[in-house]
C-alpha cells in the first residue's frame, strides 16, 4: 500500500526557533536604527516570509532588503543554533519514517539555512528533501513553496499532507487542494488553525502517527 507523503513546516513544528528568529529581527532593525517591536509582537513574525513582515514596518523596499541582509548575517553566525527541538518530535518523525511515509520539509526559511539546521538535527536525514525560500524572494510564500515541493518530488496534492503550526501552512495546503494538520505546540494556536480550516489538529507530537495509520 502506498503511503502518503508528509510535508513538515520547520519553525514552530519541528523546532522552537523563537529565540534565534526574534534576536535576528531585533539585530536587523537595530542596524537600521529602527525601533524594535515588543517580543510578543515579534513572535507573530515566525511563519511568514521575512519580507512580508518587514515591509509594513519599514515601508521602503530598499530598507526591507537591507533588513533581510542584516537578519541573514546574524542568522549565519548565531541564529541557526538558537533553537530547541520540540519534545517527542524526533520520535514521531522516526515512527512515521518506519511506517513507510515519504517525508519532506517545506519552510519559508531561507533554504540553505533550513538545510544547515536539518543537517544538525538527529532526525534530519529522514527528510527526502528540504524546500525553502530563495534568497531573491522569488519563492517565499507557502503556496509557492508547496508547489515547488510537489514539482521536485513529482507528487500530486492528493498524495500529500501539509503539517504546520500557522495559518500560512493550512492556507498553502488549501491552495493546492491538499489535506493539512495543524499542530498546537507552535506559534499559531488552535483558534488560528481552526479558522484556517485545518483538516486535523494534533495537540502533541505523539498524536501525529495515529492520524496517518
Amino acid at each position: 500500500m502506498s503511503r502518503d507523503t508528509l510535508f513538515f513546516d520547520l519553525d514552530g513544528t519541528l523546532i522552537d526557533s523563537a529565540v534565534g528568529i526574534t534576536r535576528c529581527i531585533a539585530h536587523a532593525l537595530t542596524q537600521l536604527e529602527h525601533p524594535v517591536p515588543p517580543e510578543a509582537e515579534l513572535r507573530g513574525w515566525i511563519g511568514p516570509s521575512l519580507r512580508t513582515s518587514f515591509l509594513p514596518l519599514l515601508g521602503d523596499p530598499v530598507k526591507v532588503e537591507a533588513a533581510v541582509e542584516h537578519y541573514r548575517e546574524r542568522f549565519e553566525s548565531h541564529g541557526w543554533l538558537e533553537h530547541q527541538v520540540y519534545a517527542g518530535i524526533g520520535e514521531a518523525i522516526e515512527a512515521l519514517h518506519a511506517d513507510g511515509h515519504r517525508l519532506a520539509v517545506v519552510t519559508a526559511k531561507n533554504e540553505p539555512h533550513a538545510r544547515k539546521i536539518l543537517a544538525h538535527l538527529p532526525f534530519g536525514h529522514r527528510f527526502e528533501d528540504i524546500i525553502g525560500a530563495t534568497a531573491d524572494g522569488r519563492l517565499s510564500h507557502k503556496k509557492d513553496l508547496i508547489g515547488e515541493a510537489l514539482r521536485r518530488l513529482a507528487l500530486t496534492p492528493d498524495a500529500c499532507w501539509m503539517i504546520g503550526d500557522r495559518h500560512m501552512d493550512i492556507d498553502g495546503a488549501h491552495h493546492h487542494g491538499m489535506r493539512s494538520v495543524g499542530v498546537l505546540w507552535g506559534f499559531g494556536g488552535e483558534a488560528e488553525l481552526r479558522d484556517a480550516g485545518a483538516n486535523r489538529l494534533a495537540g502533541a507530537p505523539d498524536q501525529l502517527r495515529p492520524l496517518f495509520a
